[in-house]
């Protein structure tokens, strides 16, 4: 019986043992920037405007079969709008791409730095993380779904805290309906 007990102590320690030395594997995984999109969407008093937005690189990080972590970087000179065709859809692009915008000649990325990664769920994560626009660099959460190879996630984000203030009713007066509200929208669909 003594050696039986025994036994099973030296299993159970051998087996905790193993387990605290045993790490487990990252794995990084590069998103696929031709299959990924993001889409973005802005809005004011009358009405909204939406495009698209291209994937530098990226990639998710993975410990085991979790998410643990992962880095974004967007080509600002591909902001684009889709809601508009012709000569409106271009000076909305330029005006975007402008100073009174995104400066995207001298701020040619953005990027979004996993910084906190926690699951709510089997396949949800809150994400916290740095997001740099302009040369600004703030903190955002928002929740990532994950299914297979595929990743999904909105971000609001407030482009005035990026220093993006043309037409914000926050920073300037008697703007009445060319007023445009300071939080955008960011849908991503990544496939990796």
């Amino acid at each position: 019986m003594k050696t039986s007990i025994k036994n099973l102590a030296l299993i159970a320690f051998v087996a905790l043992f193993t387990l605290a030395f045993t790490a487990i594997e990252k794995e990084q995984k590069t998103i696929k920037t031709e299959s990924s999109k993001v889409v973005w969407k802005g809005y004011k008093v009358t009405g909204s405007h939406e495009g698209t937005i291209d994937i530098k690189s990226g990639s998710l990080t993975f410990e085991g079969d979790k998410l643990s972590g992962g880095t974004i970087t967007i080509d600002m000179t591909s902001l684009a709008s889709t809601d508009l065709e012709g000569e409106y859809k271009g000076k909305l692009e330029g005006h975007l791409k402008s100073d009174d915008f995104f400066a995207v000649t001298t701020h040619s990325t953005a990027t979004l730095e996993f910084t906190n990664v926690e699951a709510i769920s089997k396949n949800a994560y809150n994400i916290t993380g740095d997001l740099t626009i302009k040369g600004n660099t703030n903190p955002v959460n928002f929740t990532l779904s994950i299914y297979g190879n595929k990743a999904t996630a909105n971000l609001k984000v407030d482009r005035t805290q990026y220093g993006v203030k043309y037409g914000s009713a926050s920073f300037f007066d008697n703007l009445k309906d060319k007023a445009i509200y300071d939080e955008f929208d960011l849908i991503a669909d990544l496939e990796f």
